[in-house]
């Protein structure tokens, strides 16, 4: 019996690391991990879905879809959402030409 790594089996299934195909499954990833964030931080917090949604000025309806799918979230809601939390965000970019900007909340 032939075993696998981890590594191969990914590359396999979903795409080598840089193809499109393991660009998207690593963003969708990515925003599904905000979602899982965004739910286990209000409950942390004891909020409801409405109680968060009336501090940030949003309907619960939204935070729902945030809670579960965080693919139309703007960058200003996120902040938003987090700050209501008391959350730390610090988001990293690098670019191509060797440029960093770091933004701290």
């Amino acid at each position: 019996m032939k075993t696998y790594k981890l590594g191969e089996i990914q590359d396999e299934i979903i795409g080598k690391i840089g193809t499109p195909e393991r660009d998207r499954f690593e963003y969708e990833l990515q925003l599904d991990l905000i979602g899982n964030a965004i739910r286990q931080t209000r409950q942390e917090r004891n909020l409801t879905q409405e109680e968060l949604g009336k501090l940030i000025g949003v309907q619960k309806a939204q935070i729902s879809k945030l809670e579960k799918n965080a693919n139309n979230i703007t960058l200003d809601t996120l902040l938003r959402v987090f700050n209501a939390l008391k959350a730390n965000v610090k988001l990293h970019i690098e670019l191509p030409d060797g440029g960093k900007y770091e933004l701290k909340k």
